[in-house]
């Protein structure tokens, strides 16, 4: 009778102490300790900016016009539309309204710098006399707030290499410098390669197409670059190199005759310098992430030996297709990281929505545990959810 008496008051101080956590920490006490994807974010290209407590979430579409839309969230789990943050026609627009491609706005971040928001992104630039189908260029606009609203910080792009750019990363170092990553678009910019050479063979394709990441070091006030920028990632020229199975999916399954290289996202772990990336068709079902590593910001990168790290489930029995143009961010209590994407599920069809899935960084190598549609625990530092 002692002892049933003794687990029971043992019971009660447990859950008094729970419920007390909840109360001090701002967590809540439910059912819900749980969560499962895809998140309920339609998004392409999701970045998410953690800031003075809460996240927000940027992407491609979202039901924006001509500009970006937002989400926040208290715990990456429960996301709150935040509407449009930036709007093309902003007193400093630089961009085509006109342009095709989806209305052409794609792949936005947000930055906190010295108490401002900087928003990168990518857009047909108006000053285009070749009348180039596509003029990308990168843009970025400033808010005092994280849901804007945005207006560029200037009247032209950041920069221009002489062809277009897509998928801005900026990458800030701890000596202070700071680093532009982007994707030169694979629009007119055919690359002999092995694989290139077989897909003539097969009668399939005149040429390949291919885009490549580059770097270059940007200007503290974001006003243009300081050098020429270098590159940093291409697809395997030839077809004895174990990334090229992976990389020329789209190309080998004749979905197109481009390869890409796109989607960037750096960070540093143990001195070590990560760049994702994400390769084939970003509206095919082959969209798959890898990485590389370096020991400076601007290379020579080399790409990991267990790429890809994420794609597709569908002939395992899953459901997930598409998975790709990724960013990281971390748990409420910063223990855990997480690979923030976009995919597509035979529920969704064509639509793009978000998932996040735990990622570990070690020794020099990524892994990605997804992706994932059932049930898994909470964010660390995430109690439990009432919604």
């Amino acid at each position: 009778m002692m002892k049933k008496l003794l687990g029971h008051s043992f019971l009660l101080t447990v859950l008094f102490w729970t419920h007390l956590k909840a109360q001090t920490t701002g967590g809540t006490v439910a059912d819900n300790v749980t969560f499962s994807n895809p998140l309920k974010v339609q998004l392409g290209d999701p970045y998410v900016l953690h800031t003075k407590g809460m996240y927000y979430m940027y992407g491609t579409g979202g039901g924006a016009d001509h500009g970006f839309a937002a989400y926040s969230s208290k715990d990456l789990v429960n996301w709150k539309q935040e509407g449009q943050v930036f709007f093309s026609n902003n007193k400093n627009g630089w961009s085509d309204v006109k342009a095709k491609w989806e209305g052409a706005y794609w792949a936005p971040e947000v930055y906190a710098v010295k108490g401002k928001f900087y928003l990168f992104y990518s857009a047909q630039w108006k000053l285009n006399p070749g009348n180039e189908e596509e003029n990308f260029r990168i843009g970025v606009a400033v808010a005092d707030q994280p849901t804007g609203p945005f207006t560029d910080l200037y009247t032209h792009p950041v920069f221009d290499p002489g062809y277009p750019t897509i998928d801005a990363n900026v990458f800030f170092d701890t000596n202070g410098k700071c680093y532009l990553y982007y994707s030169r678009v694979a629009y007119k910019h055919p690359v002999e390669s092995e694989v290139a050479a077989w897909a003539r063979k097969q009668g399939w394709y005149k040429e390949i197409e291919e885009s490549w990441v580059y770097g270059v070091e940007l200007k503290p006030d974001f006003s243009g670059v300081i050098g020429k920028p270098k590159l940093m990632l291409r697809p395997p020229v030839s077809l004895k190199d174990k990334q090229s199975e992976w990389e020329s999916r789209s190309v080998t399954a004749r979905e197109v005759n481009r390869r890409w290289t796109e989607g960037s996202v750096t960070f540093k772990k143990d001195g070590i310098y990560y760049m994702m990336y994400s390769a084939n068709h970003f509206g095919g079902q082959y969209y798959a992430i890898g990485y590389a590593t370096a020991s400076t910001p601007l290379g020579p990168y080399k790409k990991a030996a267990n790429n890809p790290v994420l794609q597709k489930n569908t002939d395992k029995g899953g459901e997930v297709s598409g998975t790709g143009h990724n960013s990281i961010t971390y748990s409420p209590d910063g223990k855990e990281m997480f690979c923030v994407y976009h995919g597509r599920t035979a529920a969704t069809g064509d639509e793009r929505v978000v998932f996040i899935d735990r990622m570990k960084v070690k020794a020099g190598k990524i892994t990605i545990a997804g992706p994932t549609t059932t049930p898994q625990k909470l964010p660390s530092g995430v109690i439990s959810i009432n919604k």
